[in-house]
């Protein structure tokens, strides 16, 4: 998957808006469409995508530590606001896209730096207005890390 490194590489409005929003994450997946820039800096990426769920995969490493050496916790946020967004995003009708209202996160332990993670989110609801999703943070060998829950507004520009 192709990450933007600039404005233009970001898919222009007009594309976004032309597919439904689990066309969008399929395109992004398959690198048709690039990437968030933000998942460079954050060392994860979209692994896999369904209706009413997305898989992202990452590291956290040197520079997402806080200042005593933990993960910080805008790394656990920035990675379940992700997994959990996009799943809301899978569910919405061409002509739509959505945007985080609020989300919540519950750390259980630390991940220890350099340790690969898998973060998957997952649709309870997804309605006109509103997307409601869970999310969790788990490594390879299913140890859980950190939960998450997300409602996102889902705005409708054009009549699919």
């Amino acid at each position: 998957m192709p990450i933007a490194q600039s404005p233009a590489d970001l898919p222009d409005r007009q594309t976004v808006l032309s597919m439904s929003g689990l066309q969008f994450m399929q395109a992004v997946l398959a690198g048709e469409l690039s990437g968030p820039p933000i998942a460079q800096g954050m060392n994860f990426l979209l692994h896999a995508v369904a209706p009413g769920r997305a898989e992202f995969r990452g590291t956290p490493e040197f520079a997402h530590l806080n200042p005593v050496g933990g993960v910080h916790g805008g790394w656990y946020g920035t990675v379940l606001d992700s997994c959990m967004a996009c799943a809301v995003m899978t569910t919405v009708p061409k002509g739509s896209v959505y945007t985080t209202l609020e989300y919540k996160i519950n750390i259980v332990r630390a991940i220890p730096p350099g340790t690969p993670v898998i973060a998957t989110g997952i649709v309870d609801h997804a309605g006109r207005s509103t997307g409601v999703s869970t999310g969790r943070i788990e490594g390879l060998d299913g140890k859980l890390y950190a939960t998450g829950s997300t409602t996102c507004l889902i705005m409708q520009f054009e009549k699919p």
